[in-house]
């Protein structure tokens, strides 16, 4: 009885409170001795091993014995005034710096929700647990101490170690807290079965749920702890998941502070460990299939049809997935860029292709099937690859999986025999373009189906034979289809000819044919081949434009003549320089410059003549537009100015008449000018204007533009009524007259011109021409307009 009541103690049952005289209370304290040995004498057996560990320490460091060592590890605990086995992990963390060390430097509080009496650091429990992991004989153990020595102190009740599969599936590989029929039940979770454990598989982060029944998430222990909290890690090293540390509280926990994460991150760390070095124990009937390692998997790549890598993990100097090598290129195996396997075999995948880490990712794909073991498939995708520093992008279907430690790349190449067949078939129907094949030995002709829909035949029809060509063929291209024949099939050269195909449909069209001969090893035709193409569009197109470009050079003919006639009309009229005036005591010289268009024929004028009465008539216009109506209707007016000055008329008078003509005797143009009469006896000049720009005088170095006296254009109403002023004239004085083309700029008011005209003009050289020639070499006119000028000069 004493005994079973003693073994009731040790297994943690409380029992009623006694008196201590009693026999039953003198058992209890008994047991209660018995139970703080035994917990006692576990504590110091888990930490024996730090002990050493931390004795060896100090030996490598201080170079004594190990009796040396321990006394002064004791010392030093003493000084320190804490355990030999705190001070042990102290020295162990100090020596090791790895994470266990970061994580219990930086853990403040978590221990205040354990129960002991006696309450370990954070430090002393995750070496422990370390040191449990490390002696442990399977994942079962593992679990056992995690769940003992690190998890229970912060509240968790349950763990759970997950092995992850190359196929996506979850195996259990070691669990404590959970009965033994829940384990058994979760054992096996198949892939894409959505859990707790896989979201923390596919989570960089994890899954930190407050409340397993608020995610509505299946997972191991749900029954028990519904309302708890859950946390699922990867377990990862080395770049590479093998598995999922699940972690289970009774009740709901609000988010954990950093310390408490960064220590569970830690533990995941140590089960991966766990997960690489041991292989998950038996289940019930679903086991994780057996891969192949390395050498099997470059067995299976060459075996394959399609270009496989065999590609392994490099590690960095810290640990840590860098790259991958390409261990393998199957003999399927093209290189984008064009280089052979051997030079691909053995480099990094990122030095063989930089653009792997590109726009496609593809690298970013490897290193997660290599990380979490789910493979991954993609259609068309899109591939670059630097050929002299030049991007080629293929598109491929890809598929990535992982085979133990080794990761089988394949991509597959879009077919391109088949996709150059379809563009082969697209152009032929967008150049309207048919082949053919005509074994000349046994007579078989082979057509597409696009050379049927030429000729106007089904496909089910026979086709025609070269040598009866001609038959369908316009009789007027006999000549041409016999001259193809002999060069393609007796000189057995390529040829080609032009025809045009009679068709059943009564519809012509006209065809080009290109043919070659396929000759043997005598050198006998046997073979020949070629193509049809519908040219009946470019021909009527050729047709046209050759019609349109007679019609061009007709109309091309009769404008160059009728400009010829215009031009030749108004040199005759106003020749650039006329013949000098003979006047006593005045010079005379006019200039007219055609406009910069040669063929362009204006209506400027001028004209200097001596009347009947011994005035002088000086005059200049412009007839508003260009061609042959614009030289006729100049020649009118400038005519009809002279016959109506022979009536002694005045410039505002003959302004008038002028008026008369141009609105109702020559259809109604409109035009503007200047007009003045001379006296030589008194040296005084009348004029007017209608509508033109006034003369400008020139005296003493001075230049001024005349009053602009009141007058219309001509021909705009029927009768109009102009202004006319004389000006008294003295020796030296020079008088200009001229048409806007020699001062009209577009991009400047008429007044501006008008300035820049008279700074050139004060500036006169010796001579009258020379003055004129100065006008027309300054002038900033950009119209392209003709330009008459009328200068006098008295002596």
């Amino acid at each position: 009885m004493e005994l079973e009541l003693a073994e009731l103690e040790l297994g943690g049952v409380d029992l009623p409170k006694v008196p201590a005289t009693s026999p039953v209370g003198r058992l209890a304290a008994t047991v209660e001795r018995l139970r703080k040995e035994v917990r006692e004498a576990q504590a110091e057996a888990e930490g024996r091993a730090l002990v050493e560990l931390a004795k060896g320490i100090l030996v490598e460091r201080l170079g004594c014995g190990p009796a040396q060592a321990a006394r002064q590890l004791g010392e030093l605990a003493e000084q320190a005034r804490v355990t030999p086995l705190e001070f042990a992990v102290e020295v162990i963390n100090q020596a090791a710096r790895d994470r266990v060390s970061e994580v219990a430097g930086a853990f403040l509080a978590a221990t205040a929700r354990s129960q002991e009496p006696v309450e370990e650091s954070a430090a002393v429990r995750l070496r422990a647990a370390e040191s449990g992991v490390l002696a442990a004989d399977d994942t079962q153990a593992v679990a056992d101490s995690l769940l003992q020595h690190a998890l229970s102190p912060l509240g968790a009740c349950a763990v759970a170690i997950w092995a992850a599969g190359s196929d996506g599936s979850l195996t259990l590989a070691g669990s404590a807290g959970f009965t033994p029929a829940e384990s058994a039940r979760w054992r096996y979770v198949p892939p894409d079965v959505a859990t707790v454990a896989r979201r923390g598989l596919t989570d960089p982060d994890g899954q930190w749920l407050p409340s397993l029944a608020e995610s509505g998430l299946p997972t191991i222990g749900r029954r028990e702890f519904a309302d708890g909290a859950r946390v699922a890690l990867p377990a990862g090293v080395g770049g590479r998941i093998h598995g999922v540390l699940e972690i289970a509280w009774p009740k709901p926990e609000g988010p954990q502070p950093p310390q408490v994460v960064r220590q569970v991150e830690a533990l995941a760390e140590l089960c991966a460990h766990t997960l690489e070095a041991h292989t998950p124990p038996a289940g019930t009937g679903h086991e994780p299939r057996v891969l192949p390692d390395a050498v099997e998997l470059m067995d299976l790549a060459d075996g394959l049809h399609d270009p496989a890598l065999v590609l392994v993990p490099h590690l960095d100097d810290t640990g840590r997935l860098a790259d991958f090598r390409i261990q393998h290129v199957n003999s399927r195996f093209l290189d984008p860029a064009g280089r052979s396997r051997a030079v691909v075999s053995g480099a990094l995948l990122l030095e063989a292709y930089p653009m792997a880490a590109g726009t496609s990712e593809l690298f970013q794909r490897v290193e997660r099937v290599y990380a979490t073991g789910e493979p991954f498939r993609a259609h068309r995708m899109r591939l670059t690859a630097l050929v002299d520093e030049v991007p080629l992008t293929t598109v491929a279907d890809i598929s990535i999986s992982r085979h133990g430690s080794s990761v089988l790349l394949i991509w597959r190449i879009e077919d391109e025999t088949a996709r150059l067949a379809s563009l082969l078939q697209n152009a032929q129907r967008l150049g309207r373009i048919g082949g053919f094949e005509e074994n000349l030995l046994t007579g078989e002709i082979t057509w597409n189906s696009q050379l049927f829909g030429l000729y106007g035949r089904p496909p089910t029809s026979t086709p025609v034979p070269l040598e009866n060509l001609a038959a369908h063929a316009h009789p007027d291209d006999a000549v041409a289809i016999g001259r193809f024949l002999r060069t393609l099939l007796h000189r057995r050269r390529p040829a080609s000819a032009a025809f045009r195909l009679m068709r059943p449909d009564g519809v012509t069209r006209h065809m080009r044919v290109v043919a070659e001969p396929v000759l043997d090893t005598d050198g006998q035709t046997f073979v020949v081949r070629g193509a049809y193409q519908d040219i009946s569009a470019q021909h009527w197109t050729e047709v046209a434009l050759a019609a349109t470009r007679d019609q061009l050079a007709h109309t091309e003919q009769q404008a160059d003549e009728r400009n010829r006639l215009a031009l030749q009309l108004q040199h005759a009229i106003m020749p650039p320089e006329q013949t000098p005036l003979q006047i006593p005591d005045l010079q005379v010289a006019v200039r007219y410059r055609p406009a910069e268009t040669e063929h362009l024929v204006g209506g400027d004028w001028y004209d200097a003549v001596v009347l009947p009465s011994g005035l002088v008539l000086l005059c200049v216009g412009d007839v508003a537009g260009h061609g042959i109506e614009a030289a006729t209707s100049m020649v009118v007016l400038r005519n009809a100015l002279r016959g109506l000055a022979v009536t002694g008329a005045g410039p505002a008078q003959l302004l008038s008449w002028l008026n008369i003509v141009a609105h109702h005797l020559t259809g109604a143009v409109t035009a503007t000018a200047v007009c003045g009469l001379y006296d030589g006896e008194r040296r005084t000049l009348r004029w007017a204007r209608a509508g033109h720009l006034p003369p400008v005088l020139v005296r003493d170095s001075e230049a001024s533009a005349l009053p602009r006296l009141k007058g219309l254009l001509l021909g705009a109403v029927p009768e109009a009524v102009y202004e006319e002023t004389e000006v008294q004239l003295a020796a030296g004085d020079t008088l200009l007259m001229y048409t806007d083309g020699l001062i009209e700029r577009r991009d400047r008011s008429v007044e501006e011109s008008l300035s820049h005209l008279l700074s050139t003009a004060r500036s006169a050289p010796g001579s009258l021409h020379q003055h004129l020639d100065r006008l027309l070499t300054y002038s900033r006119s950009d119209t392209d307009d003709d330009t008459c000028i009328v200068g006098i000069r008295l002596t």
